[in-house]
């Protein structure tokens, strides 16, 4: 492979201000994040009073010390739960991501229940789902630490009680799938979130603090008149003991992670160690550094193997095809000793660059190579030439590609991700195993300005047969329009949609894609005893 060389200029005044800019976006993530902590941390004297633990202190003592937490969307529904945006708490009242229990890569599943009790909000729903399509996808253990008030009943929505039947129906495709799925029952699994906790396959308990029941006391009574505490009607000691609903019984919060934990230690699972390591070197230029590259102003042009440089072993390039389509760059490149393509973008992609990405994905499909779509891209070209020259059929070649590409794919939004060009980047709509964002990025149908001059031409034209143009209601018109669509293509909007998997620092790009593609190797590798239904209680 040949050692890309950098003609990047540290001390440029581009470079600072792209790093600037960068590090401002970077802030607002992480205050966001800081938010959630913070908003579920103020509930410590009242957990404290209970002598429980908080669920971040939870998720502490259940990871594996020492080992890598890859936290996912951590921005959803960033701006839908409150109007003003200072006021917004993200995160849909779930911890998730995927982390190491016992020596197992799991993914990890924790009621928030220092926001609102644990009660499921809108895209909390989205964002579990979406961990449990990864975990099905990735062959990946599934551990819950349940505590939830359930549905809000202030902000019911009859769609999110119809949808959230695939949280359970997924909970059982799991353990049909010959997934584990171990519960901690920390407090209250009540109505239909008590299947939450009765379709795992191992479920512990803590003593007086646990609680699963469809009714609660207040809707026995109105529905039956019948008269009955929690206790009685569905906590630790009698699920454990009576209904058999529960496999152990914990003293506390402490005793119920220790539990679960052993749980998976006895568990005939992949460890982490038996994920051979092979020699690399690492990149030549600095990370630091892949703050700098990015231009504010997606139009500006950027030259993507900069980016590649950063990423790859020894900053080593085997680049496909480079005269031909050479604004869409494909190559190899190896990531911590393991085999990656990369199919990124120095422009807008024409028929060349379409066919010569549609090639070098089928070829990585031979070769079973993984690949990572570096997005940056305005979409597909435009034009007379290009319409003649065939650039939908193409174009339409290259997303077939994406389709049945038969690797893992990841995708990562390093800037501009327009119109088509995202589906054949594959975007988020053709599933990647995992698709995350740097602060910057940019998701649309088209830019603000492209919209607004498209719908002032037809809006113009429309004016003209009507025998008058009234300019002044044509320049309203295009500042809405591109209002509009730069309100929407923010990392902060697309995220809070949970149309990502996160927004992470361009610092950690290489260390986030070394674990996902650990997380990938480990699912193509394993063979899970599938079975014809999940596990049944007595």
């Amino acid at each position: 492979m040949a050692q890309l060389e950098s003609l990047l200029s540290v001390s440029s005044d581009t470079f600072q201000a792209n790093r600037q800019g960068m590090l401002a976006l970077l802030e607002q993530v992480r205050a966001f994040e800081q938010r959630t902590v913070e908003k579920s941390t103020a509930s410590k004297p009242r957990f404290d009073k209970r002598q429980q633990l908080l669920p971040r202190e939870r998720l502490s003592l259940l990871l594996d010390p020492g080992t890598p937490f890859l936290e996912l969307s951590t921005l959803a529904g960033l701006g839908l739960d409150h109007k003003d945006l200072a006021k917004s708490v993200p995160g849909g009242g779930v911890i998730a991501g995927i982390g190491v229990v016992s020596g197992v890569r799991c993914m990890v599943n924790v009621s928030d229940s220092g926001i609102d009790a644990g009660a499921l909000q809108p895209m909390g729903l989205d964002k579990q789902l979406r961990i449990q399509d990864i975990a099905l996808e990735n062959k990946l253990p599934y551990v819950q630490l349940v505590e939830s008030a359930g549905a809000n009943l202030m902000t019911y929505r009859v769609e999110d009680f119809v949808r959230g039947g695939s949280l359970f129906r997924n909970i059982a495709r799991l353990s049909g799938a010959g997934l584990p799925v171990v519960t901690v029952t920390h407090g209250s699994s009540t109505a239909g979130g008590a299947y939450q906790t009765g379709l795992s396959d191992y479920i512990i308990m803590v003593r007086d603090r646990s609680r699963a029941f469809l009714a609660g006391p207040p809707l026995l009574k109105a529905a039956t008149g019948e008269v009955a505490t929690e206790e009685e009607l569905g906590g630790a000691v009698m699920h454990t003991s009576i209904s058999g609903l529960g496999d152990y019984l914990a003293e506390d919060d402490r005793d119920a992670i220790r539990l679960a934990r052993e749980v998976m230690a006895h568990i005939e699972w992949d460890r982490i160690t038996q994920d051979p390591s092979r020699p690399f070197k690492a990149p030549r230029f600095d990370a630091e550094e892949l703050l700098g590259i990015m231009p504010m102003d997606h139009k500006r042009p950027v030259d993507m193997k900069e980016v590649i440089a950063r990423l790859a072993d020894d900053s080593a390039f085997l680049e496909f095809g480079a005269n031909y389509g050479s604004a869409t760059v494909c190559g190899h490149i190896t990531l911590e000793g393991w085999p990656l393509g990369i199919v990124t973008n120095n422009g807008p992609i024409d028929m060349a660059g379409a066919n010569k990405a549609t090639h070098f994905i089928q070829a990585c499909c031979q070769s079973r190579t993984p690949i990572l779509y570096l997005n940056n891209t305005t979409g597909f070209m435009v034009g007379k030439a290009y319409e003649e020259g065939g650039i939908i059929k193409h174009g339409s070649k290259m997303i077939q590609a994406v389709t049945h590409a038969t690797v893992p794919q990841i995708t990562l939004y390093c800037g501009a991700s327009f119109g088509a060009g995202n589906y054949g980047m594959c975007g988020r709509g053709f599933h990647p195993r995992f698709c995350f964002s740097w602060p910057n990025a940019k998701t649309a149908v088209m830019g603000g300005e492209q919209a607004a001059k498209t719908m002032a031409i037809v809006t113009e034209a429309a004016m003209k047969r009507k025998g008058e143009v009234d300019q002044a209601a044509l320049d309203d018109l295009q500042q809405r329009i591109i209002e509009r669509f730069d309100s929407q293509m923010s990392v902060f909007v697309t995220s809070a949609h949970v149309l990502d998997d996160g927004v992470i620092d361009p610092r950690d790009t290489r260390s986030v894609l070394a674990e996902v593609l650990a997380v990938c190797r480990q699912a193509d590798a394993r063979q899970p005893q599938p079975m014809q239904f999940s596990v049944a209680r007595p």
